[in-house]
C-alpha cells in the first residue's frame, strides 16, 4: 500500500473488455452499454474507441452541495461534465443509458466503507441520490495513440495503475481527502507528445500533475498500485502521473459519508459524447 492505510477489499479480477472481443474498441457506445447491461464486466480502457467515459460518484441530496464544491475546488481530479436531478438514474451524455445498470461494476459505500462490488445497483438505488459524472484520463488516451504515445495498460491487457498521494486535496465542507493519480509509463522521447495531447483535453484532466521520481507524491513502490494493476514499464520509461477521478472515493473513504454509489475505478460509463469535443483548439 501506498501512502495511506487501506480500506478496499481485493477487486474482482476482471480482464479489460477489449480481450473478451477484440472488436471492443470499434463498438459503439450504446452497443457497449448494452453489453454491460446485459453483465459484460472489466476495465474498460480501449472500448468504443472516440467515446467519452466518465467517472461516477452519486451521493445523497445533501452531500450534494459538498461534493459540488469540492469539484470545483479540485477540478484537476474532479472535472464535472454532468449532475443530475436528485433520483434521477438519466444522464444528457448517453440517450436512453440507466447509471444504476451500464456501468460493468460498481461500488457502494455505508460510513466510509466498502460495502458491495455489484455489477447493478437497481437494489441499493436511493430518490434522492444526485449523481456527478467526471472526466477520465480514458478519454485522452486515443490522443496519446494518435501521437505514437505507447498505452502499457492497454498493451498488456492491464486496468491503469492508480495510487494514493501525499498530495491533500482542498477541502469542502465535509468532505476532504487526498488526491488519487493514474500513472502511464512513457518513452523520453513521448514524453513532449503526452504532455502536450493531455494538455489539450483540460474536462479530462488535462496534463500530468508530476513526471518522473514517484516519492514526490509520497508514493513508495509503483509494483503496489492502490487501484488498478502494476504495469510493467520498459527501461527508459518515464512514470508519468495524472490526476484521477477516483479521487473522489479517497475522499468517501476520508470523510465517511453515510452512504455513496461510485464506479469500481477503471470500469468507466461510455457516454455518447466524443472525446474530441472536450479538446482544445
Amino acid at each position: 500500500m501506498n501512502r495511506t492505510e487501506d480500506h478496499s477489499p481485493t477487486l474482482t479480477e476482471d480482464r479489460p473488455l477489449i480481450l473478451v472481443d477484440e472488436h471492443a474498441h470499434a463498438w459503439s457506445a450504446k452497443d457497449a452499454r448494452a453489453r454491460v447491461r446485459e453483465g459484460l464486466s472489466g476495465p474498460t480502457a480501449g472500448v468504443a474507441a472516440g467515446h467519452t467515459q466518465v467517472n461516477l460518484i452519486s451521493v445523497p441530496a445533501d452531500w450534494a452541495y459538498d461534493t459540488l464544491l469540492f469539484c470545483q475546488r479540485n477540478p484537476k481530479p474532479c472535472p464535472v461534465l454532468d449532475v443530475t436531478d436528485a433520483g434521477s438514474p438519466t444522464t444528457v451524455l448517453a440517450e436512453g443509458a440507466d447509471l444504476r445498470t451500464d456501468l460493468p461494476r460498481y461500488r457502494v459505500w455505508r460510513d466510509g466503507v466498502l460495502v458491495d462490488e455489484p455489477t447493478d445497483v437497481r437494489s441499493h438505488w436511493r430518490d434522492d441520490l444526485v449523481s456527478f459524472l467526471i472526466g477520465c484520463s480514458f478519454t485522452f488516451e486515443w490522443a496519446l495513440g494518435e501521437a505514437g504515445v505507447p498505452l502499457r495498460h492497454i498493451e498488456q491487457g492491464r486496468n491503469v495503475p492508480m495510487y494514493v498521494t501525499a498530495r491533500p486535496c482542498r477541502p469542502a465542507g465535509r468532505l476532504h481527502g487526498p488526491m488519487v493519480v493514474s500513472m502511464r509509463p512513457v518513452p523520453p522521447r513521448h514524453l513532449p507528445a503526452a504532455i502536450r495531447e493531455s494538455s489539450l483535453l483540460p474536462a479530462v484532466h488535462g496534463g500530468p500533475v508530476h513526471c518522473g521520481d514517484p516519492s514526490a507524491l509520497g508514493i513508495e513502490d509503483l509494483r503496489r498500485p492502490d487501484f488498478g494493476d502494476p504495469v510493467d514499464a520498459e527501461p527508459d520509461d518515464i512514470p508519468v502521473f495524472w490526476a484521477c477521478g477516483v479521487t473522489p472515493q479517497a475522499a468517501v473513504m476520508a470523510s465517511r459519508p453515510p452512504f455513496a454509489i461510485t464506479h469500481a475505478p477503471g470500469q468507466m460509463f461510455i457516454t455518447d459524447a466524443r472525446d474530441d469535443q472536450y479538446r482544445v483548439v
